[in-house]
Protein backbone atom coordinates (compact mmCIF):
# COMPACT_ATOMS: atom_id res chain seq x y z
CA UNK A 1 0.00 0.00 0.00
CA UNK A 2 1.44 3.42 -0.93
CA UNK A 3 2.59 5.42 2.07
CA UNK A 4 0.35 8.41 1.25
CA UNK A 5 -2.75 6.19 1.15
CA UNK A 6 -1.76 4.50 4.41
CA UNK A 7 -1.35 7.90 6.07
CA UNK A 8 -4.80 8.96 4.86
CA UNK A 9 -6.31 5.73 6.23
CA UNK A 10 -4.72 6.34 9.63
CA UNK A 11 -6.07 9.90 9.72
CA UNK A 12 -9.48 8.61 8.67
CA UNK A 13 -9.50 6.01 11.45
CA UNK A 14 -8.42 8.68 13.95
CA UNK A 15 -11.32 10.90 12.83
CA UNK A 16 -13.75 7.96 13.11
CA UNK A 17 -12.49 7.24 16.62
CA UNK A 18 -13.02 10.85 17.67
CA UNK A 19 -16.49 10.76 16.09
CA UNK A 20 -17.36 7.79 18.26
CA UNK A 21 -15.85 9.52 21.29
CA UNK A 22 -18.39 12.29 20.66
CA UNK A 23 -21.18 9.73 20.27
CA UNK A 24 -20.27 8.17 23.63
CA UNK A 25 -20.21 11.61 25.20
CA UNK A 26 -23.57 12.69 23.81
CA UNK A 27 -25.40 9.60 25.05
CA UNK A 28 -24.15 10.07 28.63
CA UNK A 29 -23.81 13.79 29.42
CA UNK A 30 -27.42 14.34 30.54
CA UNK A 31 -26.73 12.44 33.76
CA UNK A 32 -24.52 15.16 35.25
CA UNK A 33 -26.58 18.02 33.79
CA UNK A 34 -29.89 16.71 35.19
CA UNK A 35 -29.93 18.89 38.34
CA UNK A 36 -28.94 22.12 36.55
CA UNK A 37 -31.35 21.52 33.65
CA UNK A 38 -34.14 21.00 36.16
CA UNK A 39 -33.25 24.27 37.91
CA UNK A 40 -32.65 26.35 34.75
CA UNK A 41 -35.30 25.19 32.28
CA UNK A 42 -37.62 22.97 34.34
CA UNK A 43 -36.61 19.65 32.78
CA UNK A 44 -37.65 16.85 35.14
CA UNK A 45 -36.12 13.38 35.39
CA UNK A 46 -39.02 12.00 33.33
CA UNK A 47 -38.47 14.72 30.68
CA UNK A 48 -34.79 13.86 30.45
CA UNK A 49 -35.51 10.11 30.36
CA UNK A 50 -37.76 10.79 27.37
CA UNK A 51 -35.13 12.97 25.68
CA UNK A 52 -32.45 10.34 26.32
CA UNK A 53 -34.73 7.67 24.90
CA UNK A 54 -35.40 9.82 21.82
CA UNK A 55 -31.62 10.11 21.27
CA UNK A 56 -31.39 6.33 21.22
CA UNK A 57 -34.54 5.95 19.12
CA UNK A 58 -33.27 8.42 16.50
CA UNK A 59 -29.92 6.64 16.54
CA UNK A 60 -31.62 3.27 16.06
CA UNK A 61 -34.16 4.44 13.49
CA UNK A 62 -31.42 5.34 11.02
CA UNK A 63 -29.48 2.08 11.29
CA UNK A 64 -31.05 0.26 8.33
CA UNK A 65 -30.75 3.30 6.02
CA UNK A 66 -27.14 3.60 7.15
CA UNK A 67 -26.61 -0.08 6.32
CA UNK A 68 -27.83 0.49 2.78
CA UNK A 69 -25.72 3.65 2.53
CA UNK A 70 -22.61 1.77 3.62
CA UNK A 71 -23.18 -1.03 1.11
CA UNK A 72 -24.13 1.26 -1.79
CA UNK A 73 -22.60 4.71 -1.11
CA UNK A 74 -19.59 3.69 0.96
CA UNK A 75 -18.33 4.80 4.39
CA UNK A 76 -17.07 8.25 3.36
CA UNK A 77 -20.38 9.85 2.48
CA UNK A 78 -22.22 7.90 5.18
CA UNK A 79 -19.92 9.29 7.88
CA UNK A 80 -20.83 12.86 6.86
CA UNK A 81 -24.17 12.47 8.64
CA UNK A 82 -22.39 13.52 11.84
CA UNK A 83 -23.16 17.11 10.83
CA UNK A 84 -26.67 16.63 12.27
CA UNK A 85 -25.11 16.18 15.72
CA UNK A 86 -23.43 19.58 15.38
CA UNK A 87 -26.81 21.13 14.57
CA UNK A 88 -28.39 19.34 17.53
CA UNK A 89 -25.73 20.58 19.94
CA UNK A 90 -26.40 24.16 18.77
CA UNK A 91 -30.15 23.68 19.33
CA UNK A 92 -29.44 22.32 22.83
CA UNK A 93 -27.28 25.37 23.58
CA UNK A 94 -30.27 27.70 23.07
CA UNK A 95 -32.90 25.42 24.68
CA UNK A 96 -35.37 27.06 27.06
CA UNK A 97 -37.54 24.06 27.88
CA UNK A 98 -37.76 20.25 27.78
CA UNK A 99 -39.24 20.23 24.25
CA UNK A 100 -36.18 21.91 22.73
CA UNK A 101 -33.92 19.52 24.65
CA UNK A 102 -35.82 16.59 23.14
CA UNK A 103 -35.54 18.03 19.61
CA UNK A 104 -31.83 18.63 20.15
CA UNK A 105 -31.27 15.08 21.42
CA UNK A 106 -33.13 13.67 18.39
CA UNK A 107 -30.83 15.57 16.03
CA UNK A 108 -27.73 14.54 17.97
CA UNK A 109 -28.82 10.89 18.00
CA UNK A 110 -29.45 10.95 14.25
CA UNK A 111 -26.07 12.56 13.62
CA UNK A 112 -24.22 10.04 15.79
CA UNK A 113 -25.95 7.08 14.14
CA UNK A 114 -23.17 6.36 11.58
CA UNK A 115 -20.25 7.05 13.95
CA UNK A 116 -19.68 3.44 15.06
CA UNK A 117 -21.22 1.68 12.08
CA UNK A 118 -18.69 3.06 9.60
CA UNK A 119 -15.84 1.59 11.65
CA UNK A 120 -17.64 -1.75 12.13
CA UNK A 121 -18.28 -1.93 8.40
CA UNK A 122 -14.57 -1.46 7.73
CA UNK A 123 -13.70 -4.10 10.37
CA UNK A 124 -16.16 -6.55 8.82
CA UNK A 125 -14.80 -5.99 5.32
CA UNK A 126 -11.07 -5.72 5.97
CA UNK A 127 -10.28 -8.13 8.83
CA UNK A 128 -10.86 -11.85 9.61
CA UNK A 129 -14.24 -12.57 11.29
CA UNK A 130 -12.52 -13.92 14.41
CA UNK A 131 -10.97 -10.48 15.00
CA UNK A 132 -14.27 -8.59 14.79
CA UNK A 133 -15.17 -8.72 18.50
CA UNK A 134 -11.66 -7.78 19.65
CA UNK A 135 -11.40 -4.84 17.25
CA UNK A 136 -14.88 -3.63 18.17
CA UNK A 137 -14.15 -3.95 21.88
CA UNK A 138 -10.87 -2.05 21.47
CA UNK A 139 -12.57 0.75 19.53
CA UNK A 140 -15.38 1.05 22.08
CA UNK A 141 -12.96 0.86 24.99
CA UNK A 142 -10.73 3.62 23.58
CA UNK A 143 -13.71 5.74 22.52
CA UNK A 144 -15.25 5.45 25.95
CA UNK A 145 -13.06 8.39 26.94
CA UNK A 146 -16.15 10.28 25.72
CA UNK A 147 -18.17 8.56 28.41
CA UNK A 148 -15.58 9.63 30.98
CA UNK A 149 -15.58 13.19 29.67
CA UNK A 150 -19.35 13.26 30.17
CA UNK A 151 -18.81 12.71 33.91
CA UNK A 152 -16.53 14.84 36.13
CA UNK A 153 -15.05 16.97 33.28
CA UNK A 154 -18.52 17.90 32.01
CA UNK A 155 -19.72 18.67 35.54
CA UNK A 156 -16.68 20.88 36.11
CA UNK A 157 -17.03 22.65 32.76
CA UNK A 158 -20.75 23.27 33.30
CA UNK A 159 -20.02 24.85 36.68
CA UNK A 160 -17.09 26.89 35.33
CA UNK A 161 -18.38 28.29 32.02
CA UNK A 162 -22.02 27.19 32.02
CA UNK A 163 -23.75 24.36 30.22
CA UNK A 164 -24.79 26.54 27.27
CA UNK A 165 -21.18 27.50 26.49
CA UNK A 166 -20.23 23.82 26.74
CA UNK A 167 -22.84 22.89 24.12
CA UNK A 168 -21.69 25.65 21.76
CA UNK A 169 -18.14 24.33 22.04
CA UNK A 170 -19.33 20.80 21.34
CA UNK A 171 -21.22 21.99 18.26
CA UNK A 172 -18.02 23.52 16.83
CA UNK A 173 -15.88 20.45 17.59
CA UNK A 174 -18.50 18.14 16.04
CA UNK A 175 -18.61 20.22 12.87
CA UNK A 176 -14.81 20.12 12.55
CA UNK A 177 -14.76 16.32 12.97
CA UNK A 178 -17.47 16.00 10.31
CA UNK A 179 -15.26 17.88 7.85
CA UNK A 180 -12.33 15.62 8.75
CA UNK A 181 -14.42 12.50 8.12
CA UNK A 182 -15.47 13.70 4.71
CA UNK A 183 -11.89 14.61 3.83
CA UNK A 184 -10.01 11.53 5.07
CA UNK A 185 -12.29 8.46 5.21
CA UNK A 186 -11.82 6.36 2.08
CA UNK A 187 -14.28 3.96 0.43
CA UNK A 188 -13.43 0.32 -0.22
CA UNK A 189 -14.60 -1.70 -3.24
CA UNK A 190 -18.07 -3.17 -2.90
CA UNK A 191 -18.32 -6.87 -2.12
CA UNK A 192 -19.92 -8.99 -4.80
CA UNK A 193 -23.53 -9.83 -3.96
CA UNK A 194 -24.86 -13.35 -4.22
CA UNK A 195 -28.36 -13.24 -5.69
CA UNK A 196 -30.89 -10.71 -4.43
CA UNK A 197 -29.38 -8.86 -1.47
CA UNK A 198 -32.70 -7.69 -0.02
CA UNK A 199 -34.29 -11.12 -0.16
CA UNK A 200 -31.18 -12.70 1.36
CA UNK A 201 -31.15 -10.22 4.24
CA UNK A 202 -34.85 -10.75 5.00
CA UNK A 203 -34.40 -14.50 4.93
CA UNK A 204 -31.52 -14.27 7.39
CA UNK A 205 -33.55 -12.04 9.72
CA UNK A 206 -36.26 -14.72 9.81
CA UNK A 207 -33.85 -17.61 10.38
CA UNK A 208 -34.22 -19.32 13.81
CA UNK A 209 -30.49 -18.93 14.48
CA UNK A 210 -30.86 -15.13 14.22
CA UNK A 211 -34.31 -14.88 15.84
CA UNK A 212 -33.01 -16.50 19.03
CA UNK A 213 -30.45 -13.69 19.31
CA UNK A 214 -33.01 -10.91 18.89
CA UNK A 215 -34.32 -10.60 22.50
CA UNK A 216 -30.89 -10.33 24.13
CA UNK A 217 -29.56 -8.09 21.35
CA UNK A 218 -32.59 -5.88 22.05
CA UNK A 219 -32.13 -5.92 25.85
CA UNK A 220 -28.43 -6.26 26.69
CA UNK A 221 -27.41 -2.63 26.14
CA UNK A 222 -30.54 -1.01 27.61
CA UNK A 223 -29.49 -1.05 31.29
CA UNK A 224 -26.03 0.45 30.85
CA UNK A 225 -27.35 3.02 28.35
CA UNK A 226 -30.25 3.94 30.61
CA UNK A 227 -28.43 4.03 33.93
CA UNK A 228 -25.18 5.68 32.76
CA UNK A 229 -27.01 7.85 30.23
CA UNK A 230 -29.33 9.35 32.84
CA UNK A 231 -30.46 7.51 35.96
CA UNK A 232 -27.14 7.43 37.80
CA UNK A 233 -27.43 11.22 38.24
CA UNK A 234 -31.00 11.56 39.61
CA UNK A 235 -30.60 8.36 41.66
CA UNK A 236 -27.48 9.44 43.54
CA UNK A 237 -28.74 13.04 43.87
CA UNK A 238 -32.19 12.07 45.20
CA UNK A 239 -31.19 9.17 47.45
CA UNK A 240 -27.69 10.15 48.64
CA UNK A 241 -27.88 13.95 48.05
CA UNK A 242 -24.64 14.21 46.08
CA UNK A 243 -23.67 17.52 44.46
CA UNK A 244 -22.70 17.92 40.79
CA UNK A 245 -19.00 17.16 41.20
CA UNK A 246 -19.67 14.13 43.39
CA UNK A 247 -22.17 12.92 40.79
CA UNK A 248 -19.48 13.38 38.17
CA UNK A 249 -17.05 11.26 40.18
CA UNK A 250 -19.58 8.45 40.61
CA UNK A 251 -20.44 8.58 36.91
CA UNK A 252 -16.73 8.50 36.13
CA UNK A 253 -16.33 5.31 38.18
CA UNK A 254 -19.14 3.68 36.22
CA UNK A 255 -17.62 4.90 32.95
CA UNK A 256 -14.23 3.38 33.79
CA UNK A 257 -15.97 0.07 34.54
CA UNK A 258 -17.63 0.25 31.12
CA UNK A 259 -14.25 0.69 29.42
CA UNK A 260 -12.81 -2.28 31.30
CA UNK A 261 -15.87 -4.34 30.41
CA UNK A 262 -15.62 -3.51 26.70
CA UNK A 263 -11.93 -4.43 26.65
CA UNK A 264 -12.56 -7.65 28.60
CA UNK A 265 -15.49 -8.94 26.57
CA UNK A 266 -13.68 -8.51 23.23
CA UNK A 267 -11.10 -11.35 23.45
CA UNK A 268 -12.86 -13.58 26.00
CA UNK A 269 -14.69 -15.66 23.41
CA UNK A 270 -11.42 -16.72 21.79
CA UNK A 271 -9.71 -17.26 25.14
CA UNK A 272 -12.53 -19.43 26.55
CA UNK A 273 -13.64 -21.01 23.30
CA UNK A 274 -17.27 -19.90 23.62
CA UNK A 275 -19.05 -16.73 22.59
CA UNK A 276 -22.47 -17.76 23.85
CA UNK A 277 -21.17 -18.77 27.29
CA UNK A 278 -19.42 -15.44 27.85
CA UNK A 279 -22.49 -13.46 26.80
CA UNK A 280 -24.93 -15.49 28.85
CA UNK A 281 -22.77 -15.40 31.99
CA UNK A 282 -22.07 -11.68 31.65
CA UNK A 283 -25.71 -10.74 31.17
CA UNK A 284 -26.83 -12.87 34.11
CA UNK A 285 -24.25 -11.02 36.23
CA UNK A 286 -25.63 -7.73 34.88
CA UNK A 287 -29.15 -8.74 35.92
CA UNK A 288 -27.86 -9.67 39.39
CA UNK A 289 -26.26 -6.23 39.85
CA UNK A 290 -29.48 -4.48 38.79
CA UNK A 291 -31.55 -6.59 41.15
CA UNK A 292 -29.07 -5.75 43.91
CA UNK A 293 -29.73 -2.03 43.31
CA UNK A 294 -33.46 -2.80 43.44
CA UNK A 295 -33.14 -4.72 46.71
CA UNK A 296 -30.83 -2.21 48.48
CA UNK A 297 -31.29 1.18 46.78
CA UNK A 298 -30.51 3.28 49.87
CA UNK A 299 -28.46 0.94 52.03
CA UNK A 300 -25.04 2.62 51.66
CA UNK A 301 -23.33 4.83 49.09
CA UNK A 302 -20.31 2.55 48.69
CA UNK A 303 -22.55 -0.44 47.92
CA UNK A 304 -24.58 1.59 45.44
CA UNK A 305 -21.47 2.77 43.56
CA UNK A 306 -20.03 -0.76 43.55
CA UNK A 307 -23.23 -2.15 42.04
CA UNK A 308 -23.28 0.67 39.48
CA UNK A 309 -19.73 -0.26 38.52
CA UNK A 310 -20.87 -3.87 38.10
CA UNK A 311 -23.68 -2.69 35.84
CA UNK A 312 -21.12 -0.75 33.80
CA UNK A 313 -18.70 -3.68 33.54
CA UNK A 314 -21.10 -6.54 32.84
CA UNK A 315 -23.40 -4.34 30.75
CA UNK A 316 -20.65 -3.64 28.20
CA UNK A 317 -21.12 -6.86 26.21
CA UNK A 318 -22.11 -4.95 23.05
CA UNK A 319 -18.94 -5.82 21.05
CA UNK A 320 -19.39 -9.54 21.63
CA UNK A 321 -23.17 -9.44 21.10
CA UNK A 322 -22.76 -7.75 17.72
CA UNK A 323 -19.95 -10.15 16.80
CA UNK A 324 -22.19 -13.14 17.59
CA UNK A 325 -24.93 -11.80 15.35
CA UNK A 326 -22.46 -10.70 12.66
CA UNK A 327 -21.20 -14.29 12.37
CA UNK A 328 -24.53 -15.29 10.79
CA UNK A 329 -24.36 -12.67 7.99
CA UNK A 330 -22.36 -13.22 4.75
CA UNK A 331 -19.67 -10.80 3.63
CA UNK A 332 -21.74 -8.91 1.05
CA UNK A 333 -24.44 -8.16 3.67
CA UNK A 334 -21.96 -6.90 6.30
CA UNK A 335 -23.19 -3.29 6.28
CA UNK A 336 -26.87 -4.09 6.57
CA UNK A 337 -26.29 -7.03 8.91
CA UNK A 338 -24.30 -5.00 11.44
CA UNK A 339 -26.68 -2.04 11.27
CA UNK A 340 -29.68 -4.37 11.73
CA UNK A 341 -28.09 -5.66 14.93
CA UNK A 342 -27.29 -2.13 16.04
CA UNK A 343 -30.90 -1.16 15.32
CA UNK A 344 -32.02 -3.83 17.75
CA UNK A 345 -29.51 -2.81 20.44
CA UNK A 346 -30.06 0.94 20.24
CA UNK A 347 -33.77 0.70 19.55
CA UNK A 348 -34.16 -1.54 22.57
CA UNK A 349 -32.16 0.89 24.69
CA UNK A 350 -34.26 3.83 23.49
CA UNK A 351 -37.62 2.16 24.08
CA UNK A 352 -36.48 0.85 27.46
CA UNK A 353 -35.29 4.31 28.49
CA UNK A 354 -38.65 5.87 27.62
CA UNK A 355 -40.43 3.05 29.47
CA UNK A 356 -38.16 3.50 32.50
CA UNK A 357 -39.28 7.12 32.73
CA UNK A 358 -42.91 5.96 32.76
CA UNK A 359 -42.12 3.41 35.49
CA UNK A 360 -40.40 6.09 37.57
CA UNK A 361 -43.29 8.53 37.12
CA UNK A 362 -45.88 5.91 38.08
CA UNK A 363 -44.11 4.99 41.32
CA UNK A 364 -43.40 8.63 42.14
CA UNK A 365 -47.09 9.48 41.72
CA UNK A 366 -48.06 6.75 44.16
CA UNK A 367 -45.27 7.36 46.70
CA UNK A 368 -44.00 10.92 46.13
CA UNK A 369 -41.92 11.04 49.30
CA UNK A 370 -40.03 7.80 48.67
CA UNK A 371 -37.29 8.58 46.13
CA UNK A 372 -35.47 5.28 46.73
CA UNK A 373 -38.58 3.24 45.82
CA UNK A 374 -39.02 5.11 42.55
CA UNK A 375 -35.40 4.54 41.52
CA UNK A 376 -35.50 0.93 42.74
CA UNK A 377 -38.42 0.31 40.37
CA UNK A 378 -36.26 1.48 37.45
CA UNK A 379 -33.49 -0.96 38.37
CA UNK A 380 -36.05 -3.77 38.74
CA UNK A 381 -37.45 -2.99 35.29
CA UNK A 382 -34.02 -3.18 33.66
CA UNK A 383 -33.04 -6.32 35.58
CA UNK A 384 -36.17 -8.24 34.59
CA UNK A 385 -35.78 -7.11 30.98
CA UNK A 386 -32.33 -8.72 30.79
CA UNK A 387 -33.39 -11.88 32.63
CA UNK A 388 -36.33 -12.49 30.31
CA UNK A 389 -34.14 -11.92 27.23
CA UNK A 390 -31.60 -14.49 28.46
CA UNK A 391 -34.17 -17.30 28.24
CA UNK A 392 -34.39 -17.64 24.43
CA UNK A 393 -30.69 -16.89 24.12
CA UNK A 394 -29.89 -20.11 26.00
CA UNK A 395 -31.18 -22.01 22.92
CA UNK A 396 -29.04 -20.04 20.41
CA UNK A 397 -26.15 -21.52 18.44
CA UNK A 398 -22.61 -20.76 19.58
CA UNK A 399 -20.37 -19.42 16.80
CA UNK A 400 -16.79 -18.14 16.85
CA UNK A 401 -16.23 -17.55 13.13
Amino acid sequence: MPRARADLMRIGFAALTVAYVLSQFYRAFLAVLAPVLNADIGASAEDLAFASGIWLAAFAGLQLPIGYALDYLGPRRTAGGLVLAAVGAAVFAVAHGPTMVTVAMALIGAGCAPALMVSLYIFARAYPPAMFASLTGLLIGVSSVGNLAAATPMAWAAETIGWRACLWGLAIVTLLITLALFAFVRDSPRAAAAGHDGAGLLALMRAPSVLLLVPLTFAHYAPVAGVRGLWVGPYLADVFHLDALALGSASLAMGIAMILGSLAYGPLDRLLGTRKGVLLGGNLALAAALLGLWAWPAAELGLAVSLLRAVGFFGSSYPLMIAHGRSFFPHHLAGRGVTFLNLLAMGGAGLAQIASGRVYAAVTAGRPADASAAHASVFLFFGLLVLVACVPYTFSRDRLD
